[in-house]
């Protein structure tokens, strides 16, 4: 039996073999990225799949009343739990040069251990509860996510957050997306 999971026999959409609506959608990542990501290649196959990305990319960045650092968290927690490397280079990248997340913070998201920092533990902590439960978490849990100074409207951006990143990690792992280089060095070494 094969240790490795199926892999899309779809090629990379690059600029030069894309029709009109997939070059629209990597122009537009081109120009806020300053790259084209592995990712976006991967995903405009399906241009509405990409388009749902991004809306719901943006809006989790926009309303989701997390700070950039929480929002790292979120979707730092939901890339190891979803095992995706390659999101969780991205997102530890994003955190350390973007978001400015405390590298102690990232570091223990990567590697399992306690977050040092209360808030950002507790946000983290039930973002997996959401995630592993698939939405049902107990009043208990819930709870103590509100006593850490959370909000019940934080519970739904964290389910946009999983959304998205339901989208991403599950493309990436059936396409085994390469991490690309400027997110290489906060790949995540196996054990």
């Amino acid at each position: 039996m094969s240790d490795r999971t199926y892999e899309i026999g779809l090629k990379p959409v690059e600029l030069d073999n894309a029709n009109e609506e997939q070059k629209q959608i990597l122009e537009r990542a081109k120009k806020a990225n300053g790259m084209i990501p592995n990712m976006y290649k991967n995903m405009v196959n399906l241009p509405g799949l990409q388009d749902t990305y991004d809306l719901g990319y943006k809006h989790f960045r926009q309303q989701s009343g997390f700070s950039p650092a929480e929002q790292e968290v979120v979707f730092l927690t939901l890339s190891i739990d979803n095992g995706c490397g390659y999101c969780t280079a991205a997102h530890s990248f994003i955190a350390d040069n973007m978001s400015k997340t405390p590298e102690e913070v990232t570091n223990a998201i990567r590697e399992g251990k306690e977050i040092p920092d209360a808030k950002m533990k507790a946000l983290s902590e039930f973002t997996k509860i959401l995630n592993e439960s698939r939405g049902n978490p107990t009043p208990e849990q819930a709870k103590r996510f509100l006593d850490a100074g959370y909000e019940e409207v934080h519970i739904l951006g964290i389910i946009l957050a999983q959304s998205v990143k339901t989208i991403s990690n599950y493309s990436n792992h059936i396409f085994h997306t390469e991490i690309d280089d400027a997110f290489a060095g906060r790949k995540l070494e196996k054990a």
